[in-house]
């Protein structure tokens, strides 16, 4: 009798088990599954930029309406964004005058006709607000598939570059040279391979700019982002995925590491030659890292057009930066643009606010998340608007002068 209890609760056991895993266990972990979901993926509440919310946040705001400091703008583009439209070039003059921008550099001064094009667009009214950065085509005529055709890949291109350098800061025309990232990214050699920024072919052209006294600004590679998966973890994905030829991700592109080491040995080849790295070298993610370069190489300069998305959304440390590189440190914003975004860059740079936007744009264009401003001190701020442009890029001091006597104000003629 009790071997048939003990048979009876066996089988008992054993159908319990089976109902147990057919039927109860499958529905426990699908419930398990449905949390796990429901904890990793995003919320419909979650969608939409961070521009398009109101933040519950009740802070401070300051109404700021111009630069505290007469500034010199060291990053524009009055071809390449203003086409040479004059009512642009008008309204823009306006703004210049309100927000206290005393002259902007346009780095769109292309060696050849271009050149002569863009002095008498920027200067016929206003030769006291603009100043002007050659920069050099590689292509030329070439033909797009063909590098071997490329201009940059002919006998006399380096000793032609050098010689047009010469004649045009004689003349007046231009106080500094303008490399894009296209160099060490895009131009090819005649084989079809990157051209290195650090090859030696280029010395003349580095040595030339140190003789004559005018800086290079070179902007090299791009934000870390740009270099990585183009996946949700990719924090400046939506970016990416609008713009995707900004994307160098892959075998056929160097290492953003590489493309910095190589513009860093030209730096250090070259001491005689003042270099600006632009948008904050590409490295405002990693602000320790460029803090090195430029206690490294006493000829490096920086500015930060394009950057206040990175540099505002780590105040602390972008306040240290500025405090202790005062000396070596240029404003530039890569406009021409609207107003609204100029006074985001004083307030960024004036004022203690916290969590505002650093675009007018919506969605905000370089990351979704806002920034804070770092406070800087009049003395810090009157170096980084003008005085140190002034020190480094001939001709400015006297624009800014005459600026700040009025004299700079008005169309040329217009008396």
């Amino acid at each position: 009798m009790m071997m048939f209890q003990r048979l009876i609760m066996a089988v008992i056991c054993l159908l319990g088990m089976v109902f147990f895993e057919a039927f109860y266990l499958p529905t426990i972990l699908n419930a398990q599954d449905a949390s796990s979901e429901s904890a990793t993926a995003p919320s419909s509440l979650a969608s939409g930029s961070s521009a398009e919310r109101t933040a519950s946040l009740v802070v401070a705001q300051s109404k700021i309406s111009g630069a505290c400091f007469p500034v010199v703008d060291v990053h524009t583009h009055f071809f390449i964004k203003g086409k040479h439209d004059q009512q642009l070039l008008d309204r823009y003059v306006e703004i210049m005058d309100r927000n206290r921008i005393a002259v902007s550099i346009s780095l769109d001064g292309q060696l050849g006709n271009q050149l002569q094009t863009h002095t008498n667009y920027l200067w016929t009214k206003y030769p006291d607000r603009f100043a002007i950065f050659a920069n050099i085509d590689f292509r030329g005529r070439g033909i797009e598939d063909d590098p071997s055709s490329w201009v940059c890949n002919q006998d006399a291109f380096v000793f032609e570059s050098v010689a047009a350098l010469r004649a045009q800061v004689k003349q007046g025309n231009i106080c500094g040279l303008k490399f894009f990232k296209d160099f060490g990214l895009r131009w090819k050699n005649a084989d079809g391979s990157l051209i290195r920024i650090d090859d030696p072919r280029w010395d003349p052209i580095w040595e030339v700019c140190g003789e004559l006294g005018i800086p290079i600004l070179m902007h090299t590679a791009d934000p870390s982002a740009f270099f990585r998966p183009l996946d949700e973890s990719n924090e400046r994905i939506g970016e990416l995925r609008s713009r995707p030829e900004w994307a160098f991700v892959g075998p056929d592109f160097p290492l953003r590491e590489s493309l910095h080491q190589a513009r860093n040995r030209v730096i250090a080849k070259h001491p005689k030659t003042i270099f600006i790295a632009a948008h904050f070298g590409n490295d405002a993610e990693n602000l320790s890292e460029l803090s090195e370069w430029l206690d490294e190489y006493p000829n490096l300069y920086v500015e930060f057009s394009s950057r206040i998305n990175e540099l505002g959304r780590q105040p602390y440390t972008a306040r240290r930066f500025f405090e202790k590189h005062q000396d070596r440190i240029l404003l530039g914003t890569d406009g021409p643009f609207p107003e609204q975004r100029l006074v985001i860059y004083w307030r960024f740079l004036e004022t203690f606010d916290e969590y505002f936007h650093y675009s007018e744009k919506s969605p905000p264009p370089q990351g979704d998340w806002r920034i804070y401003g770092i406070g800087l001190s009049p003395q810090i701020l009157e170096k980084v608007y003008s005085i140190n442009a002034c020190r480094i890029i001939p001709g400015l001091k006297a624009k800014v002068q005459a600026f700040g006597t009025g004299k700079g104000t008005r169309p040329a003629g217009n008396d």
